[in-house]
């Protein structure tokens, strides 16, 4: 759940862990992917860009960003603050037993966050890309470094995806080890197609210009162009655990940690299988050919761990699931949405029925594409719940899900949000891109 988000090992211990085989590998990655048991917690990640009051097309001086930083870093938070490579500022929820455990919690530390912003002339905006230029990355660490080389060579989307863009990632527990509504295998399935109708539904980064223009969530076609692997589905016909294992170890390393002070490697075209084959000697490798390993070290369990955190597809498995196809969201109360109808459609058997029904009929536009490479998921994007396949979904998830909320003990005022949102934007087939919530105030600056 989100609480342990990003805690990777500590480099200075590289090495004194013991090598890692293939086969040790695949058991690793076999093992931790799905956590199984009944569905029981939530949690949240809502990533905020910090914009000026007055100006808010204004690009902010680095040391004032610093200090609406290390101002919200004193405050006695329950959830946990991070910093993107942008300078957006994210709240990471602690798991939470329940809906409201886990709103009541991001409310309070976000009421927290804004008034101490706004002594500063600063608020917190929710939306999924940055329409400013140019942005500069805030945040220079070895990690963030190598990302940045890494992304480099496919072009200008990584940098866009790290230094602008926003999301609301939502967190449910995998489910149970049997079939049936509540397993994992049917929750996976689920969600893959189901994401195609959160894309559509919570759209917020609409573009007028450059690659993405006309598209009503262009964060979605940035994480399309990162890379060749890295931002993809695993294949949705194999069975979750192999499907994921195969597709963590066939994608290519980003960086490989090193415990001086200089820069990390960034191999090129090297796999995590390839790196693995590298060390127990043996040629060859996942990645089609013989990758240069020269001077790296064997792989360890803490290089895998490691690994998995650079791996962006839209559902990642990390035990639980993890929902990162979701555009940060307008308003103070907007957030909510998203998390109070992914945890009702995943977490109540009467709704996840209903949400699989209306994800069934989805099946064949999604095709055997990875998400988000697909016609179902590239429709959701461009063209949000104008799509009349996604609008038909997305209202029969959203009646379901304001269906389950009071059963599962939401409050009125969540539920009064969900409802307001239903009303104004999917059962009219918008999504909030198209009131043009990007259109920063007063200066009519879009992406």
């Amino acid at each position: 759940m989100p609480q342990d988000a990003y805690a990777p090992p500590d480099p200075k211990t590289l090495g004194d862990s013991p090598a890692l085989g293939e086969t040790d590998a695949e058991d690793l990655v076999h093992g931790i992917c799905f956590k199984t048991g009944p569905p029981r917690t939530l949690g949240a990640e809502l990533e905020w860009l910090v914009l000026d009051a007055d100006r808010p097309s204004a690009i902010l001086p680095p040391d004032r960003l610093t200090a609406a930083h290390d101002a919200a870093r004193a405050l006695p938070l329950r959830s946990r603050l991070t910093i993107e490579p942008g300078g957006q500022l994210e709240l990471s929820s602690a798991p939470a037993p329940s809906l409201s455990g886990c709103a009541d919690g991001l409310q309070a530390d976000l009421t927290a966050v804004r008034t101490a912003l706004r002594s500063q002339g600063l608020v917190l905006r929710g939306t999924g890309r940055d329409p400013r230029r140019p942005l500069r990355r805030m945040l220079c660490s070895p990690r963030y470094d190598a990302m940045e080389t890494y992304f480099d060579r496919t072009g200008p989307a990584g940098r866009a995806m790290m230094r602008s863009s926003a999301s609301v990632q939502v967190c449910v527990d995998a489910g149970y080890e049997e079939p049936g509504p509540l397993g994992y295998g049917r929750r996976w399935r689920l969600a893959h197609l189901l994401g195609a109708v959160f894309v559509a539904a919570f759209a917020n980064s609409p573009a007028h210009e450059g690659p993405y223009a006309g598209w009503r969530c262009s964060r979605q076609g940035i994480w399309h162009d990162i890379d060749a692997r890295r931002a993809l589905a695993p294949p949705l016909d194999a069975e979750p655990r192999a499907g994921w294992t195969r597709h963590a170890l066939d994608t290519e390393v980003m960086c490989v940690r090193s415990a001086g002070d200089g820069p990390w490697p960034v191999p090129n075209g090297m796999t995590f299988r390839d790196w693995l084959r590298a060390g127990e000697g043996a040629a060859g490798g996942g990645g089609g050919g013989t990758p240069r390993t020269d001077g790296l070290r064997p792989p360890t369990a803490e290089d895998l761990e490691y690994h998995l955190t650079t791996l962006f597809p839209p559902v990642r498995p990390r035990g639980h699931l993890e929902f990162r196809m979701i555009d940060a969201q307008p308003g103070d109360d907007g957030w909510l949405v998203p998390v109070a109808v992914v945890h009702a459609l995943f977490d109540d058997q009467e709704a996840a029925e209903s949400a699989y029904r209306a994800a069934k009929a989805l099946a064949d536009t999604h095709g055997t594409r990875p998400a988000p490479r697909n016609p179902l998921w590239r429709s959701a994007a461009r063209h949000g719940l104008a799509d009349p396949e996604l609008r038909t979904a997305a209202t029969a998830c959203f009646r379901a899900a304001a269906e389950a909320l009071p059963r599962l003990g939401a409050s009125r005022h969540v539920q009064d949000v969900v409802g307001a949102f239903a009303e104004r934007f999917t059962l009219r087939g918008r999504c909030p891109a198209d009131d043009g919530y990007l259109q920063l105030t007063g200066t009519g600056a879009r992406s």
